[in-house]
């Protein structure tokens, strides 16, 4: 029986053997590798990752489609909202209690939360040795982005914070069956081997709150902040929030004192 793409699991399937081919090569799986995918769907990708590694762990939220996939003989299925699952855990299983990286995560992550998706990812980060996702191209862009640029984002510091990334594939709506309104991307993270030390969550308040306005300068908002924060550091806030670059923003949350 034909599946029927669901807009509110923001399902594309993708169908192009060349584009699929095309990210096998680039993620390059080996026998035996500990690999999560995310969101198999029909298994477009599933199929080939699997031959190659001899066995596959996937989270599927669909039930329907989480049912054809518990057929195959060679997949690990987890039936969940990604949002849900612990990826300590499933890297505990995968590669070993308490190990650092290892785990290998892919997918053709939900356009409509893919956002929310990479900031959960974000914390489990130790436990990965690398990610490959398609994404939204505009999504992709504002990861990879460069500061005084206009894709510059909260999401560009807070992954270029723990990620070397790089967008290695463009992916056109044809692609796709049903083709979305967007062009597509596929992404590699790399967890830095070193990141800075820093609170994640003062991190992520300050560079929210950074570029809630992003067109005002800094002391009309980041500035009050510091201001009540008691920062008694240096900190130019004569600045947008895109001119400022990842490492200042570190920076800035490091000498920070703890929130209130």
């Amino acid at each position: 029986m034909k599946h029927i793409a669901r807009k509110r699991f923001g399902q594309h399937f993708l169908s192009d053997t060349a584009i699929i081919d095309a990210i096998v090569r680039a993620i390059a799986p080996q026998a035996g590798e500990p690999m999560v995918e995310i969101g198999p769907g029909l298994a477009a990708l599933t199929q080939p990752l699997v031959e190659r590694l001899g066995r596959l762990s996937v989270i599927e939220l669909d039930r329907d489609l989480a049912v054809r996939l518990r057929q195959h003989p060679q997949l690990d299925v987890t039936e969940s909202d990604v949002l849900a699952v612990d990826f300590d855990a499933l890297a505990d299983r995968l590669v070993g209690a308490g190990r650092q990286g290892g785990l290998r995560v892919v997918g053709n992550l939900p356009y409509n939360i893919s956002t929310p998706i990479l900031f959960h990812l974000l914390r489990y980060a130790p436990r990965v040795r690398d990610q490959h996702f398609m994404l939204q191209k505009e999504v992709i862009d504002r990861m990879v982005a460069r500061p005084a640029t206009s894709d510059y984002s909260r999401l560009s510091v807070m992954l270029q914070w723990r990620y070397e990334m790089e967008n290695i594939l463009f992916v056109p709506p044809e692609s796709f069956d049903p083709p979305p309104r967007v062009d597509s991307a596929v992404v590699r993270m790399l967890p830095l081997a070193e990141p800075p030390q820093v609170d994640a969550a003062r991190l992520e308040a300050l560079v929210q709150l950074a570029f809630s306005q992003r067109r005002k300068l800094l002391r009309h908002t980041l500035g009050r902040w510091l201001d009540e924060h008691g920062f008694g550091g240096r900190f130019d806030t004569q600045r947008r929030a895109e001119e400022v670059p990842v490492a200042e923003y570190v920076a800035l949350a490091q000498a920070v004192g703890p929130l209130r």
